[in-house]
Formats: C-alpha cells, sequence, structure tokens
C-alpha cells in the first residue's frame, strides 16, 4: 500500500474541475485508490465522493493506494495534486 499526503494550495480547494480530473485518472488503474482526510475517505474514481469530502485550501489530503499496480498509480495522482492544486 502506497499513502501520499499533500496540502491544497490552490484557493478554490477541491471543486468540480479537480474532482472530476482525480476520478477520470483513479479509474485508469486497477488498484484501490481512496482519497480525504485522517477522518473521512472516499472512493477516488467517484467525482460526488470527492466531492463531498469539502476539502478546502490548507487541508491535508491523504491518499491510499492498494494494489498491483500501486506504485504507478501513486505517482500518476501524486503528479495531478501537485500540478493542479
Amino acid at each position: 500500500m502506497k499513502t501520499i499526503s499533500y496540502i491544497i494550495t490552490d484557493e478554490l480547494g477541491i471543486h468540480a474541475r479537480p474532482a472530476g480530473m482525480i476520478a477520470k485518472l483513479a479509474k485508469g488503474y486497477k488498484s484501490e485508490i481512496k482519497i480525504g482526510t485522517s477522518n473521512k475517505m472516499a472512493d477516488a474514481s467517484r467525482v460526488i465522493g470527492i466531492m463531498s469530502l469539502c476539502m478546502k485550501q490548507g487541508d491535508e489530503i491523504i491518499v491510499t493506494v492498494d494494489g498491483e499496480d500501486e506504485g504507478e498509480a501513486a505517482e500518476a495522482i501524486s503528479a495531478l495534486l501537485k500540478d493542479n492544486l
């Protein structure tokens, strides 16, 4: 299992566009990918689940990736977060 931590720097937080980008990327991997905070997680392949977390600027995102392609998936998610949030 791989775990990624990231602090949101985007002033809008995770809104519809980045949530859609995360979900689209997560759907492309066989691994189970979860996103959230230390007390609430959601399936990263579901836009509504990501949006329901209401993550804002300054919040810490925790992403867990577990499965056969977890290394590749974790690198891709990490790059997406750094480039877009």
